[in-house]
């Protein structure tokens, strides 16, 4: 059964950080590329940062450049999120996406597998 799996959301203070991690099961991450994603209540979801399945391609959206930085390790079947500097429009459900394409994108419709996310909280 081909699974991804979200963690390392939680509750942060703003101005804090988080990791978070895509891990893979029944399939190997090294030939997807990979999307972050996240939903806050009430808005439609976004893309916020991929990768390639090289790694050589990374993209993040305008509100989280300079903060958040995607990473790869393919010998662990993972990818990492590395949020800083988190604001309150942070908030959401964060989910990992995989695609065979070429590159990578933040628009949601090339991701074949989805994992059921993870909540993130920035909060005073």
């Amino acid at each position: 059964q081909l699974q991804l799996v979200e963690s390392g959301g939680g509750l942060v203070q703003p101005g804090g950080s988080l990791r978070l991690s895509c891990a893979a099961s029944g399939f190997t991450l090294n030939v997807y590329a990979i999307g972050w994603f996240r939903q806050a209540p009430g808005k439609e979801r976004e893309g916020v940062s991929c990768i390639s399945f090289s790694g050589k391609t990374t993209i993040y959206t305008d509100s989280v450049k300079a903060r958040f930085t995607i990473s790869r390790d393919n010998a662990k079947n993972s990818v990492y999120l590395q949020m800083n500097s988190l604001e309150a429009e942070d908030t959401g459900v964060y989910y990992c996406a995989a695609s065979r394409m070429f590159g990578c994108s933040v628009l949601s419709t090339p991701y074949e597998f989805w994992g059921l996310g993870t909540q993130v909280t920035v909060s005073s």
